[in-house]
């Protein structure tokens, strides 16, 4: 099991995708650390992108977990992380616009999660992609396995 550092749920997220746009495969590795199991949550796109993929993950991740709960989520998307952490709020004031007066890309998602994160307290972390970090590898084997159902 992992280390709680005090969080009801630990998560692993990654999203792969086979060319982008292409086949993509999104993996979720959600550790419950208060009744000590895992469980793991996978889905699949025909001809989407990595960056939709990784938000994914992350999306069904907390779908999956009882609100108002400390979570800590584990990503090696800088743009998830990023997003969800620093650009989300000039967005929102922009009316979900970019600085150059776009409307930004993945819309969508970026506000089923802006909606869902108010539900959690939630610790964001980078962690290094294709490394040495085991839970991290394992979502990326996951995420890509999906994709490739596809192929």
């Amino acid at each position: 099991m992992i280390s709680s550092e005090n969080y009801d749920f630990v998560i692993y997220t990654d999203g792969a995708c086979l060319g982008n746009p292409g086949e993509g495969g999104w993996a979720g590795i959600i550790y419950n650390t208060m009744e000590n199991n895992k469980k793991i949550v996978v889905g699949s796109e025909p001809h989407t992108t990595n960056n939709r993929m990784e938000l994914i993950a992350v999306i069904e991740s907390l779908k999956s977990i009882n609100h108002n709960t400390n979570v800590k989520i584990y990503s090696d998307s800088k743009y998830v992380l990023d997003g969800i952490t620093k650009w989300i709020h000039n967005w929102k004031k922009n009316c979900w616009t970019s600085s150059n007066k776009k409307e930004i890309k993945n819309i969508d998602l970026w506000k089923q999660l802006d909606d869902l994160v108010k539900r959690f307290d939630i610790s964001w972390e980078w962690v290094k992609g294709h490394s040495d970090n085991k839970n991290n590898n394992e979502a990326d084997e996951l995420a890509r396995l999906e994709a490739q159902k596809l192929t």
